[in-house]
C-alpha cells in the first residue's frame, strides 16, 4: 500500500470523533483482541471501553494501554500519523482498517 493511500485510510489529519472511532477499532482489531478483552487489560468495564469506541473517545488509560502493548501510539488514534509505527504493525492496522471499511 503507498503511502497516499495509507494516508486515505488512516484518515491522517482528521480528528474528528468518526475518524478517531475508525482508528481505535482497526487497533482493537488488529491485536485481535475482542472488546472485554481491551477493558480487562486497561482495568475498565467492558461496556465503559465499549463506549469509548463508540464515541470515538478513548481514554488516555485505553490510549496507554494501545501503546505500551501494541505499539500503536497516541499520534495514530487521535491524528490517524502511521510513519512512527513499526512496519509490521502499521502493516496490521492498514488490514485491520481494511475489513472494517468493507
Amino acid at each position: 500500500m503507498t503511502h497516499d493511500e495509507l494516508e486515505k485510510l488512516f484518515r491522517l489529519g482528521d480528528t474528528s470523533n468518526e475518524a478517531i472511532r475508525l482508528r481505535l477499532i482497526a487497533a482493537r482489531v488488529s491485536t485481535g483482541l475482542g472488546q472485554k478483552d481491551v477493558a480487562d487489560a486497561v482495568g475498565i468495564a467492558k461496556q465503559t471501553y465499549h463506549s469509548q469506541e463508540g464515541r470515538g473517545a478513548p481514554s488516555i488509560a485505553t490510549a496507554r494501554y494501545f501503546y505500551r502493548a501494541h505499539g500503536i501510539d497516541f499520534n495514530f488514534l487521535f491524528h490517524g500519523d502511521f510513519v512512527q509505527l513499526n512496519p509490521e504493525v502499521r502493516e496490521r492496522l492498514a488490514a485491520a482498517a481494511q475489513s472494517e471499511a468493507g
